[in-house]
C-alpha cells in the first residue's frame, strides 16, 4: 500500500470552492487530486483561463498536491445534453467540440503538472453502426493525441459501462486500430471492472498494469454501473491493491464518487481511512 499514491475526485467535492477542496484533501493527507474541469472548479472556457491555471498550479505546489485532469464534467460542453456532444456524433462541429475540450485539457494539464489527462468515447449514437463509430473515434482522437504527443502528456481513456468503448478488450481494439500510439494509454476505473469485465477487479489490474496511466477506485456491484462508498458494494479490495501496488504504477488512484457530493468532506475522510487500511471493512 505504501507505494500507491491516493486522490480524491474534485466531482465529488461540487460543493465546496476549488481552494477549499485542495485544502481539504492536503489536510486529510490525500496524495493528490483528480480535477474535473467545470464552471464550478477550473472552468475550461472562464475568460480569464491563463491566471486561473497558473493560479491553481501555485496553490497545487504549494499544498504538495499531485493532480490528474479528468474531463467528464456533465455540462460542460452542452446544457442540455449530459455528456454531450461526444466523440462519436454525427455532426462533425459537435464531434469537433468534444475533440477542442480534450485539446484544451492536455495543455491545462500541462501548465498544472498534471500526470495524465482522462477521457472516455461516449455513447454509441442509435442508428450508428459499430464500425463508424470506432473510425469516429480514432478520428476524433486524433489531434487530441498530437497535443499530447506535443506536450508529452498522456492521454488516459476510460472504458465506462454503455459507452463504445466499455471494456478493457475494446481499449486494445482502440490501441490497434490506431497503430499503438505513444501518448494513449489507460484510465482503469475499479468499481466498472466489477460491473462488466468477466475477469475479477484484481486480475483486471494485473492485466492493465502496463497501459495505466490514471486510476478511479470506489466501490460497486455487479451489472450496475453506481459508484458506491467502500463497503457498500462487492469488491473484495485487499487484492486490488495489492495488485495495484504490484504494477508499480506511479500516477493517482482517485476516489471516484461523483453522486456524493453533499458528503463530499465526510466521504473523504471515510475513504482515506479505507485505503489507508488496506481496503479492510
Amino acid at each position: 500500500m505504501s507505494a500507491l499514491r491516493l486522490g480524491y475526485g474534485t466531482n465529488g467535492l461540487t460543493d465546496l470552492r476549488l481552494d477549499d477542496a485542495l485544502a481539504l484533501l492536503a489536510d486529510l493527507g490525500y496524495d493528490g487530486v483528480g480535477l474535473t474541469l467545470d464552471h464550478m472548479h477550473l472552468d475550461p472556457f472562464a475568460p480569464d483561463l491563463a491566471a486561473l491555471t497558473a493560479r491553481t498550479a501555485r496553490r497545487l505546489a504549494s499544498l504538495g498536491l499531485g493532480v490528474t485532469v479528468e474531463t467528464g464534467a456533465r455540462y460542460v460542453l452542452d446544457p442540455r445534453r449530459k455528456h454531450g456532444p461526444t466523440l462519436l456524433d454525427a455532426d462533425e462541429d459537435a464531434r469537433g467540440a468534444r475533440t477542442g475540450l480534450l485539446v484544451r485539457a492536455v495543455r491545462i494539464a500541462a501548465e498544472l503538472g498534471a500526470h495524465a489527462v482522462h477521457c472516455f468515447s461516449g455513447v454509441l449514437p442509435e442508428g450508428v453502426d459499430e464500425d463508424t463509430g470506432w473510425k469516429r473515434l480514432g478520428e476524433s482522437l486524433g489531434p487530441v493525441l498530437d497535443a499530447a504527443e506535443e506536450y508529452g502528456m498522456p492521454l488516459a481513456i476510460e472504458p465506462e459501462p454503455g459507452h463504445l468503448l466499455a471494456t478493457l478488450a475494446d481499449f486494445h481494439r482502440l490501441r490497434a486500430d490506431l497503430g499503438d500510439p505513444g501518448p494513449l494509454g489507460l484510465t482503469l476505473d475499479i468499481g466498472h471492472c466489477q460491473c462488466l469485465e468477466d475477469d475479477s477487479p484484481a486480475d483486471c489490474v494485473r492485466a492493465a498494469g502496463p497501459w495505466l496511466r490514471h486510476v478511479q477506485i470506489e466501490d460497486m456491484r455487479r451489472g450496475v454501473h453506481e459508484h458506491l462508498p467502500f463497503g457498500d458494494g462487492e469488491i473484495d479490495f485487499p487484492p486490488v491493491l495489492e495488485a495495484l501496488a504490484a504494477t508499480g504504477y506511479q500516477g493517482l488512484t482517485v476516489v471516484e464518487l461523483p453522486r456524493h457530493s453533499h458528503a463530499g468532506p465526510a466521504q473523504a475522510a471515510r475513504s482515506l481511512r479505507f485505503l489507508r487500511n488496506g481496503g479492510t471493512r
